[in-house]
């Protein structure tokens, strides 16, 4: 086995041994790491922000990571056993979507809620000595949650796994194997992407209460505009996925990226603007409570 023999765009046609389905399978992986993917990169992206440092970011892509390697094994197994054309409907996919979405929304609702009584027989008046409500943090295991049930969505990726590493194992003992590599490859860069957030958010100049209030309330309010999204997506998608299953090829021979769909507009066109708001106005918010640093 060489490099050469490696076929990331179409692994198929190769009579793909064990050893050359695996290694594909990790370098698959690293490859879905690293395209814009609904099912990873907004959900990491949100978590490691509100860790608000490169230690938290890095954590928060290894947390989702962790379960997300879990499920793909546990449906690579599941795909050698004939399963495959289960999990690779339409309507399952945007089941997920709902899923997902609801527990964004769910952990974005946590994050802006918590500490905050209503004001319903308080004046307006504002009390400056009185010290302002702050976002929460999320539980430690909340990307974990997060991590096992988004890794359920399929795509390209998943279906390359389930189609062809898994039973290229001819073995029942072996197949989770595909699985369990993809899932060590995404998390590679998923853990690489978190720090990159989680220092960018570290790099803000603001004193360290104001960074923490920056990144929890952004996250917040993304995790909960996203959950949104993603629900409002996959309910039109179970209804009537002829709405929503189209997509635009742009011949550039990578998958998540050969062709534009609805995944890639929730994150980019939908996720990327609630995000930059959310930091813009967290931010102001921000100044106004806490002095930044000179």
């Amino acid at each position: 086995m060489t490099i050469g023999d490696i076929n990331l765009w179409n692994p198929g046609p190769l009579g793909l041994s064990v050893g050359l389905a695996l290694v594909t399978a990790f370098f698959l992986g690293m490859v879905h790491g690293i395209t814009p993917d609904e099912h990873t990169w907004p959900i990491t992206f949100n978590y490691a922000i509100g860790s608000y440092s490169i230690r938290g970011g890095l954590k928060a892509g290894l947390l989702f990571s962790l379960t997300f390697t879990l499920q793909r094994a546990i449906a690579s197994e599941l795909a050698y056993f004939a399963m495959a054309e289960f999990l690779k409907g339409v309507g399952w996919n945007f089941a997920v979507y709902v899923v997902v979405g609801l527990v964004m929304l769910g952990s974005g609702l946590y994050i802006l809620r918590r500490g905050r009584i209503p004001h319903l027989f308080h004046s307006h008046a504002v009390d400056h000595e009185a010290a302002p409500a702050e976002p929460g943090a999320l539980p430690t295991y909340m990307p974990l949650v997060h991590g096992f049930i988004a890794g359920w969505g399929t795509g390209a990726f998943a279906l390359i796994v389930y189609t062809v590493l898994a039973p290229a194992m001819h073995s029942p003992y072996l197949a989770f194997l595909p699985g369990l590599l993809f899932g060590f490859g995404t998390m590679i860069m998923q853990m690489l992407f978190g720090s990159f957030f989680g220092a960018w958010m570290a790099r803000r100049k603001l004193d360290d209460r104001a960074r923490i209030y920056v990144a929890r309330k952004m996250a917040g309010r993304t995790l909960t505009g996203g959950g949104v999204s993603f629900v409002l997506a996959g309910i039109v998608g179970v209804l009537d996925p002829g709405l929503v299953t189209g997509s635009i090829s742009t011949g550039v021979s990578i998958h998540n990226l050969s062709h534009l769909g609805v995944g890639f507009f929730l994150v980019l066109i939908l996720l990327v603007p609630i995000a930059g708001y959310s930091f813009w106005k967290s931010l102001r918010e921000a100044q106004g409570l806490f002095p930044l640093v000179p």
